[in-house]
């Protein structure tokens, strides 16, 4: 009897630690100085909007390799040519995948996951002018490349910034017509 008991224990403790890296995946937002929006995940991942450059400076003490931009050159907030010194500068790789809401491109997203699936750049922190994007490409990431399930992966990309409808519909769009 006690054998099977420290059986069902020990079962029940490995279920527990299969199930704490999911319930671990918790998003935090945080005030960090030149950063716009900072919300993270772990040490996996942050999105947001805007770095002015002690953002970058911030990034590079918190351990990131990479900036992923999202913003296209002519947004108010974005200065590609300076984030893209300072990162250099910093000794982040710099990503520049400008992403139009309005008219949304699909091989952009393409590039991003290729961007954020290259351990160089991990981890990132991926940016555009609020958040809404970044989340949103986030989004896509969770469920094309980790195999998590829609319903998850919108709520985390929600804590993360996403809150326009149309940035919605489109991940959830281009999930639907790139699953296996």
């Amino acid at each position: 009897m006690a054998r099977s008991t420290r059986f069902g224990m020990a079962l029940l403790a490995f279920v527990g630690l299969l199930a704490a890296p999911v319930a671990a995946q918790q998003v935090v937002k945080e005030n960090v100085p030149g950063i716009v929006n900072f919300a993270g995940v772990e040490t996996t991942v942050a999105c947001g909007g805007p770095i002015k450059p002690n953002g970058v400076a911030e990034l590079k003490k918190r351990g990131f390799k990479a900036i992923v931009n999202l913003q296209l050159a002519d947004e108010p907030t974005a200065d590609i040519p300076g984030e893209s010194a300072a990162a250099g500068a910093a000794g982040l790789n710099y990503v520049h995948v400008p992403f139009l809401m309005a008219s949304p491109d699909p091989t952009a997203v393409d590039r991003f996951l290729k961007a954020v699936g290259d351990p160089a750049n991990q981890p990132a922190y991926i940016h555009c002018g609020g958040g809404n994007r970044a989340a949103g490409l986030w989004m896509i990431k969770r469920v094309l490349v980790d195999g998590w399930a829609i319903d998850r992966a919108t709520k985390e990309a929600e804590a993360l910034g996403m809150t326009n409808p149309a940035m919605k519909t489109f991940a959830l769009d281009y999930i639907q017509s790139h699953s296996r």
